[in-house]
């Protein structure tokens, strides 16, 4: 099996690359972006493993009944959560729960804490693969804490950030599946082109307080994530690829129903643990050749990431 395919198929946008947020304002009100630049996240061309559903959602319906305090705490999952997954999570970050994450990060901001990602790429994992079109899901943790490093998608960071030791890892290992895979250009780790292609990057923890790991860990991501998992176990009913990488990892997937989805397991492929079977694990191509069992040629995902910059919604 090729592991190149067109690289049209790469969708091309992302939302603009917003500035460091420094205030409450940046972190919880409306990203500077434009309704036009988030819809073209939602790009139609995006291959999809089964047919779309109508999404029977009516958002401003919906807002009419949210209390002030709730339309001001959800700023950020009201403009830049994708409407698909929005449709969807709509109960849960009403939820108590998730309401109390929202003022604990209110509170970082207030404190003069820098919070990791920048604002409107929190949920850009969102906008790139769209709940329509997921086929499989790669599990991370935390996200990276230093400075032009996170931007929403697991394991993934921006030019010039070169590809942190856990990705080139997993570059090795891809290798090993395909041995005509090459490395982006200049040490990039930029997975825009993954989650354009269907893979959705999915951290445990979507922030996290600069150069502090794990820092907003157990403040109520861990449920918020776990509601993402087992929706799309529950919509994706054709099945879909769950590469569970570690131990935190394959405790989030312990529920999936393994008759309709197929779950890899490995160790992480950070350097602590990638020698003990992940550079050998071959979920690269395991996932290609269930995913063309289930849905032929055009199920299959372009792992490449050797595109422009361009296309890699740079």
């Amino acid at each position: 099996m090729s592991l190149k395919r067109k690289a049209a198929d790469v969708a091309t946008a992302e939302v603009k690359k917003p500035k460091a947020n420094a205030s409450i304002t940046s972190f919880f009100g409306p990203p500077k972006t434009s309704p036009s630049s988030v819809a073209k996240d939602n790009n139609p061309s995006k291959p999809s493993t089964e047919p779309a559903v109508p999404i029977a959602f009516d958002k401003g319906k919906w807002l009419s009944t949210l209390s002030d305090e709730q339309k001001a705490l959800l700023q950020l999952e009201i403009h830049t959560l994708d409407e698909s997954w929005l449709s969807v999570l709509k109960d849960e970050i009403t939820s108590k729960e998730f309401l109390n994450l929202k003022r604990f990060l209110q509170s970082e901001v207030e404190a003069g804490h820098k919070v990791f990602p920048p604002s409107a790429d929190v949920y850009s994992w969102s906008r790139h693969t769209p709940l329509p079109t997921v086929k499989a899901v790669i599990l991370g943790q935390d996200p990276y804490h230093n400075h032009n490093q996170a931007h929403g998608l697991c394991f993934s960071v921006r030019p010039p950030t070169p590809a942190p030791p856990s990705l080139k890892n997993m570059y090795t290992a891809l290798r090993k599946d395909y041995p005509t895979f090459q490395p982006p250009p200049n040490n990039s780790g930029l997975l825009t082109p993954w989650a354009d292609n269907g893979v959705l990057l999915l951290n445990t923890c979507l922030t996290v307080r600069a150069h502090m790991a794990n820092s907003h860990a157990n403040k109520g991501w861990e449920r918020f994530t776990q509601k993402v998992i087992d929706t799309v176990a529950a919509k994706r009913t054709r099945g879909v690829v769950f590469l569970a990488w570690g131990t935190p990892a394959q405790k989030r997937t312990a529920g999936i129903n393994g008759s309709k989805h197929l779950v890899l397991k490995s160790v992480h492929p950070s350097p602590l643990s990638a020698h003990r079977g992940f550079l050998d694990c071959g979920h690269f191509k395991k996932a290609n050749e269930w995913l063309k069992e289930r849905y032929g040629d055009d199920g299959v995902i372009d792992w490449n990431l050797n595109v422009s910059p361009e296309k890699a919604g740079v």
